[in-house]
């Protein structure tokens, strides 16, 4: 038998606006358009508004898929719990796999931009050399970002929903300043005029490619469902409702954000910011030093993300282990803190190789540009499943009417089957071999723990007599 967790997670301790702002920290929209505005830019141009919009309709259809199959069992394994449920252990086991491996690499390219900006501050106001494009500087201090925010989370979710709440106040407060000062500064000369035509002058290629990088924009949302365990009951849940509310702000953030950097930024001005567009932007609208609340909020942004992904590959690595099918060691629950806290350093450690492993790239931006597309394959595969897994479990709704039918069934299914085309196209004709090697290498390691686990729950079983 598997030893039993040593004591519960602190259940109860998020409400409905807790979940909802932890929600849409996941997904942090200051980081998110600071390093990933450029790259979608770069690939698509202008249409970036449309490919952030329709990716923002298939995330909402997982979104969906997320909040039925949370009725089934609220689980800090989200995912594995679920898709194991509908479709069998093993497929569990790597949607569980996929968001662990998924968290891990994000680690890279969450903390590379708080790193960046951190030593941008330190060079602007106390003179110390300009060393953001150091890499093996950015990666010390990264790690250091990484070590603080690990230390407050292993104190109790309890503790990082208070942080998260504060983080997300002052960020949000800087990004509408920005918003509204694009708007009144640049509505009658934008850089790019507006057009209808952002929305829908795809070709093929266009589509594909706005849609992988968009899609990253969005991801870290379900960090509310692996926190399911430790929210206020109810239906629905305060999870599921922080997941929904979450989304719908997080797709009209983002649409209101990249029109704004398209209409202050020309072409050039946004590959030069390269990490950091909100500073460009603000540099423009802002006069010293209040353009450097623009870093500032970045900053804030990409603690928030880190805290969020810590919360949810511990949780899920928790409810793996509490199963068996990780190493029990990583079901241990602190007694005081109620935290599951080897899961917490594990990630830690993983997190802290792979950024100075990283580092001997070439520069910040080939290690945010590989991070970014390896995390973008994971994404599409694990939450793929709970897609197919909902549709599946919840198919006798396309004879309950038609919204129940397309919420719980066509939805989920069209997202799933998107994101699965859209994950296979672009490893066989965009990423390098490096990306690669990454984004699928990490899903067939997978295979080790599994056969690995399989062999310990065969040595725990009695002998037959």
């Amino acid at each position: 038998m598997s030893k039993e967790p040593e004591s519960n997670l602190a259940s109860g301790a998020l409400g409905a606006l807790e979940s909802i702002i932890m929600g849409i920290a996941g997904s942090a929209p200051a980081f998110s358009v600071a390093v990933t505005a450029a790259v979608i830019v770069a690939a698509v141009g202008a249409l970036s508004v449309g490919s952030i919009l329709f990716s923002g309709l298939i995330m909402f259809g997982i979104m969906l898929a997320f909040v039925h199959l949370n009725r089934m069992s609220a689980s800090a394994g989200a995912t594995y719990a679920w898709v194991g449920q509908v479709f069998g252990p093993a497929w569990g086991f790597f949607a569980g796999w996929g968001m662990l491996v998924a968290s891990v690499i994000f680690m890279v390219s969450a903390t590379v931009p708080a790193a960046t900006s951190t030593l941008t501050l330190v060079h602007e106001f106390f003179g110390i050399a300009d060393l953001k494009e150091n890499t093996h500087w950015v990666a010390l201090t990264a790690a250091i970002w990484l070590t603080i925010v690990t230390v407050i989370i292993t104190k109790g979710v309890k503790h990082a929903s208070y942080a998260q709440l504060i983080l997300t106040v002052i960020e949000g407060s800087i990004v509408i300043a920005l918003v509204v000062a694009a708007f009144k500064q640049y509505g009658q000369l934008p850089a790019h005029p507006p057009s209808w035509a952002w929305f829908y002058a795809f070709d093929t290629t266009t589509f594909i490619k706005g849609s992988l990088i968009a899609i990253f924009f969005y991801w870290g949302w379900d960090v509310t469902l692996n926190l399911g365990e430790e929210s206020v009951g109810g239906d629905p849940s305060a999870a599921g409702r922080g997941a929904f509310w979450s989304m719908i702000n997080l797709m009209l953030l983002y649409i209101i954000l990249m029109i704004v950097v398209l209409i202050v930024l020309n072409d050039r001005e946004i590959a030069e910011a390269d990490t950091n567009v909100l500073y460009a932007i603000a540099n423009k609208l802002f006069a010293p030093p209040w353009n450097y609340l623009a870093v500032l909020s970045t900053i804030l942004s990409t603690i928030g993300t880190i805290e969020t992904q810590i919360l949810q590959f511990s949780r899920g690595m928790f409810a793996m282990a509490r199963d068996n099918a990780l190493h029990p060691r990583y079901a241990r629950i602190h007694p005081s803190w109620q935290t599951p806290w080897v899961a917490t350093l594990a990630i830690w450690g993983l997190a802290v190789l792979l950024i100075f492993g990283s580092s001997y790239l070439p520069s910040v931006k080939d290690i945010l540009d590989k991070a970014v597309s390896a995390t973008c394959f994971q994404i599409c595969f694990y939450m793929s499943l709970a897609g197919f897994a909902c549709a599946w479990h919840y198919r006798s709704a396309v004879q309950q009417g038609w919204k129940a039918a397309i919420s719980q069934v066509v939805w989920p299914l069209a997202s799933a089957l998107f994101m699965v085309f859209v994950a296979f196209y672009s490893a066989a004709f965009s990423f390098d071999w490096i990306t690669n090697l990454v984004g699928i290498g990490g899903l067939l390691l997978g295979f080790i723990p599994l056969l690995l686990g399989r062999a310990r729950q065969r040595s725990q079983q009695p002998a037959i007599q």
